[in-house]
């Protein structure tokens, strides 16, 4: 009986297994330090080239901030 629900279940602990991993990715690449640096470096070139406005870039430079703080500050908690 149990090797019936094991394959009958397979499916969808596949489906529940991918869901989990993309999950993972999406959270990682939010709390990664690094790609938050990066994104800042290229928000800070795209307004040099003036293409941006002073206003988009002082909103997307804030939200970015915001997460890298936010970031120092969860690491800070578990330590």
């Amino acid at each position: 009986m149990f090797l019936i629900d094991s394959i009958l279940l397979a499916p969808l602990k596949g489906v529940i297994w991918m869901g989990q991993k993309l999950s993972d990715m999406a959270q990682e690449e939010m709390t990664d330090k690094g790609r938050i640096k990066e994104q800042l470096m290229r928000l800070q070139l795209q307004f040099e080239l003036d293409e941006i406005s002073q206003a988009e870039y002082d909103q997307k430079e804030k939200e970015l901030l915001d997460r890298l703080d936010a970031i120092t500050n969860s690491v800070e908690k578990e330590i």
